[in-house]
């Protein structure tokens, strides 16, 4: 409600601004107010919406700098990567600032200025953005990896197991025999037991570092038989054949997913390339295209608009089981 009266007072103001003029041929803003007043006002209104919301712009500003630097740093630990955190900022700037300036310096080289500052800062917001999806990415792959492991490392353990080796044993082989992830995983589990953590509880932290529902039915699967007694075994057998299956038709699923996603690319970069193949043969072809405002403006919403394309295929080919 607040903002429909200030929006209100603005509009109001303007008409009386612009029936001031036209009555007694003096403009309010430049004649009156001049161009200091005015810079005034508009500074006063930005710092009172920004005093106003400063809880909320500062809870902003923290979670895009060092929100954003600690995600990727916990994204990193759970992949077993260890890095500094003034090096991951580094990156960060890197990716951002550092590839906005120098996208602007060498589009600015060809002189087309409103060009490269649009471009510089349209890379600066997508470096500011990607690295938190970059991370989910491989953590995601890192966790489909593991997941297809798991037919193994159940064998292992079940064959450990009727070999008359205990739970730690068991776990020790799949360590010693198996690469990573699972063994990285596996062997944090061991770790844990050593130094005193119950199986039980070392094994509910690896649930919550990956959480699958494969990973969840044989935690569980594990607790609840020993407690209760019954061949651990056996119920890896059936684990397995379960995982097998899923696993078979998610190989399968992301055969026909990949399928459509190979023809959004294609068709996303369609426009692009057809820039880019009349502009070698003719430079000066789309010289209203990138040297003009009304043209970047244009440029700029066909990139919007294939990126609304490309993101409404996504939604229709991507299917999850």
């Amino acid at each position: 409600m607040k903002k429909f009266v200030l929006m209100f007072l603005l509009f109001s103001f303007t008409a009386l601004a612009q029936s001031s003029k036209k009555s007694t041929g003096v403009d309010l803003y430049t004649d009156i107010l001049g161009m200091k007043g005015i810079i005034f006002i508009l500074s006063s209104i930005i710092f009172f919406l920004s005093y106003k919301n400063s809880v909320r712009l500062f809870s902003w500003i923290d979670d895009q700098t060092y929100g954003s630097r600690d995600y990727i740093q916990k994204r990193l630990e759970l992949m077993f990567i260890e890095i500094e955190p003034e090096k991951i900022t580094y990156i960060l700037l890197g990716m951002s600032f550092g590839a906005g300036i120098l996208t602007f310096c060498l589009v600015a080289l060809v002189g087309k200025l409103f060009l490269a500052f649009v471009l510089s800062v349209f890379v600066l917001i997508v470096g500011w953005k990607s690295p938190r999806h970059i991370a989910d990415y491989f953590v995601q792959k890192r966790v489909k990896k593991y997941q297809i492991q798991m037919v193994d490392g159940l064998n292992l353990l079940a064959n450990g197991l009727r070999a008359g080796l205990t739970m730690p044993q068991a776990i020790g082989m799949v360590v010693d025999e198996l690469p990573p992830p699972i063994s990285q995983e596996f062997n944090l589990v061991l770790q844990q037991a050593k130094i005193g953590v119950p199986i039980d509880e070392a094994l509910e932290n690896l649930k919550k570092r990956i959480h699958t529902d494969d990973n969840e039915m044989f935690v569980t699967s594990v607790n609840i038989l020993r407690e209760t007694g019954g061949n651990l075994a056996e119920t890896f057998d059936t684990i397995v054949f379960v995982i097998r299956e899923r696993v078979r038709l998610q190989l399968k699923i992301d055969t026909y997913v990949a399928s459509g996603m190979i023809q959004a690319y294609i068709i996303g970069s369609m426009p692009f390339a057809m820039i880019l193949m009349f502009g070698v043969g003719d430079p000066d072809y789309f010289s209203l295209l990138f040297g003009t405002i009304p043209g970047v403006i244009a440029l700029i919403l066909m990139c919007g608009l294939v990126a609304l394309g490309m993101w409404i295929i996504m939604k229709i080919v991507k299917i999850k089981v």
